[in-house]
């Protein structure tokens, strides 16, 4: 390949109440906390210096904020498949209260009962995987923890249970390119959160 690769620079949301306290936020429309907020901040700084062909958001607001407190706001287009899974029946539930109704419970194989399965947030992810490919230079898209690692599993194409074995903290950076030899998906950074140290 003769010229350098695009990027995909993903962007996880700031933390909210419910990201602290382990409660599964689907399609809640939680804000950031306070934390949150700066650490929105920081990530703009670390991106700062860098030149997206286009930037993509969740229409969510924990992601639009974070998009807009770095610095993104005014180019960003919104893009429904972005946003978290729908969680359905388990919407505001930790782990263990899940675990306590389906003891072998896992989101990326069973899905959600009143809620999105796992193909159902993988067909959403494939349609946002050709505009990320497709913008013509590096690209950032802020959305959310689970869904991010939906849109890795099919960009790499893994198993999307095997992704759940991939941690994605809140504010985190990932980045995921081709390898400038052969062209083949790579991950070049994952759960990233240098820009939040003290």
């Amino acid at each position: 390949m003769s010229e350098r690769p695009h990027h995909a620079y993903l962007a996880r949301h700031g933390e909210t109440e419910w990201s602290v306290s382990g409660r599964h936020t689907g399609r809640n429309d939680i804000p950031l906390t306070p934390a949150g907020e700066e650490a929105a901040r920081k990530l703009g700084e670390r991106l700062r210096a860098k030149t997206f062909a286009a930037v993509f958001c969740s229409p969510l607001q924990r992601a639009r904020r974070t998009c807009e407190l770095a610095g993104f706001g005014g180019v960003a287009k919104v893009l429904p498949d972005m946003m978290e899974w729908n969680y359905g029946d388990y919407e505001g539930l930790k782990w263990a209260e899940i675990r306590a109704r389906q003891p072998d419970w896992r989101l990326f194989r069973d899905g959600c009962p009143g809620g999105e399965r796992p193909q159902d947030v993988a067909a959403r992810a494939d349609r946002v995987v050709p505009l990320l490919q497709g913008a013509g230079g590096d690209v950032l898209a802020f959305s959310h923890g689970h869904f991010l690692r939906m849109l890795m599993s099919r960009w790499m194409g893994f198993a999307p249970l095997d992704v759940a074995r991939f941690s994605l903290d809140a504010a985190a950076l990932s980045i995921l390119g081709r390898d400038p030899h052969l062209g083949d998906p790579i991950i070049e950074r994952w759960n990233d959160t240098a820009h939040l140290a003290p």
